[in-house]
């Protein structure tokens, strides 16, 4: 679903705008058709899917596609001194299937399908390339649009045209083994009417027509570099390399070398008994190519440089909030595992999720984040129950507006919140992405 809004300083205002797969009442939903990934190019012109079947669906907008009509709509709407609000539509493009089923009969370990992770990558021409992940290999699709010829069925006529008369008397003789004409085929179509009408009815007549297609293939396949499952990928803004991140390490690849990879963050100690954290997500930051971005379990946010060494372990900025106002329990390290960090467009901000709370942190002020909004803070009491059934290993994901102003992230119920920063409210919007969201 995406979600359009319409700006103003005084409110901020969200309406439905578009629903993919919509289904038939009373159809059951299956396991494999469940969504399990999303992401959109830069451009927001395309938008990927990934389902636990391993699938990959790419729709595409087509509300930009007849410019003069919108230039033409616009004009008017402006004599009138009316705002034009065009929501975005997006279209089915076309779908494949990334990944299969594997079994590892070293580890003796079923490696299901379902899609992780959806990257776009920068497409130096009309063909779009696509990163998708499942728990150990990452895969490159190359999606390029070419006019395909289809045969189209057209009506007939009374009277067939002269080739399809004249293979109408094509005969083939089994003696010779051979084609052969029939006698009387040269006979003047005019005087041949009884035939033209049966031909007509056996011979469709045929004509080639252009159609859009989307062609694709998997260009690479990247795999046996981690061993633990892959929760993040990123690419890097020089459009060569990009990051894979699993619970210890992560690892920085070539787009064009797959059978290579360089480890440049390792957190497994030595003794397993002395892991106190894991990675639960990472970024490249959007502009700089030499800075990352990763999150831990315990809550910290560390800012790298790949420049000052090769192995990033130790030469990283830390971005941690302490709450000092609230006591330490139990669950207070739970609850503070970062599940989703997200950069800003100008790589000045990231936005990061825990259980509890959706955070805005400024890179330059590593000492508290600068916005805290609570988005499960009345689920604080139910700390225990929530334990007890492993829902608060939960993990949820956010996103940021291109301006870097407004965030949204997921809920129990499909409820998507939403929020802004400098103003509105600070319980922010929740809205429901139910089967029958309000279309107004």
């Amino acid at each position: 679903m995406t979600v359009d809004n319409i700006l103003s300083h005084a409110s901020l205002e969200w309406k439905f705008s578009q629903v993919f797969g919509e289904r038939v009442a009373g159809e059951d939903i299956q396991d494999v058709d469940i969504i399990s990934a999303i992401g959109f190019d830069k451009s927001g012109d395309n938008l990927a899917i990934g389902d636990r079947g391993g699938r990959v669906i790419i729709f595409e907008r087509n509300d930009r596609k007849d410019t003069s009509k919108n230039i033409h709509t616009r004009n008017k709407l402006e004599q009138l001194n009316l705002t034009p609000a065009s929501h975005p539509e997006y279209q089915y493009k076309t779908e494949f299937q990334s990944h299969e089923p594997e079994f590892d009969y070293l580890k003796s370990l079923e490696i299901e399908e379902k899609i992780n992770k959806v990257k776009w990558c920068v497409s130096p021409n009309g063909s779009r390339f696509i990163l998708s992940t499942n728990d150990k290999t990452i895969k490159l699709w190359k999606v390029k649009e070419h006019k395909a010829k289809t045969i189209k069925e057209m009506n007939h006529d009374q009277y067939v045209s002269s080739e399809n008369a004249l293979l109408a008397e094509m005969s083939f003789s089994s003696e010779q083994g051979k084609f052969s004409l029939s006698s009387g085929c040269h006979r003047d179509l005019s005087e041949n009417t009884a035939m033209n009408k049966v031909a007509s009815k056996d011979i469709n007549d045929m004509i080639p027509d252009l159609d859009d297609t989307s062609w694709r293939r998997c260009r690479k396949v990247y795999g046996h570099a981690h061993d633990f499952n892959i929760n993040s990928i990123s690419n890097n803004s020089d459009g060569e390399t990009f990051i894979s991140a699993d619970d210890l390490r992560i690892n920085l690849w070539n787009l064009e070398i797959s059978n290579q990879c360089f480890n440049i963050i390792d957190m497994k100690p030595s003794n397993m008994e002395d892991l106190t954290e894991i990675i639960t997500s990472a970024e490249f930051h959007p502009l700089h190519c030499n800075l990352l971005a990763y999150s831990s379990s315990r809550g910290f946010i560390r800012l790298v440089d790949m420049r000052q060494s090769a192995l990033c372990d130790h030469s990283a900025i830390l971005l941690r909030a302490e709450e000092l106002s609230r006591p330490k329990s139990f669950f207070t390290e739970i609850i503070s595992s970062i599940s989703d960090i997200k950069f800003s467009s100008d790589g000045r901000f990231i936005i990061s999720r825990d259980y509890m709370n959706l955070k805005l942190w400024d890179i330059h002020k590593g000492s508290s984040p600068v916005a805290v909004f609570k988005v499960h803070e009345h689920l604080r009491p139910r700390l225990c129950e929530l334990y007890d059934n492993d829902s608060i290993f939960d993990r949820f994901e956010c996103c940021l507006s291109a301006d870097g102003l407004h965030f949204a992230t997921g809920s129990y119920s499909n409820q998507l919140r939403m929020f802004s920063y400098g103003y509105g409210s600070a319980e922010g919007i929740t809205t429901e992405a139910g089967k029958t969201p309000d279309r107004s």
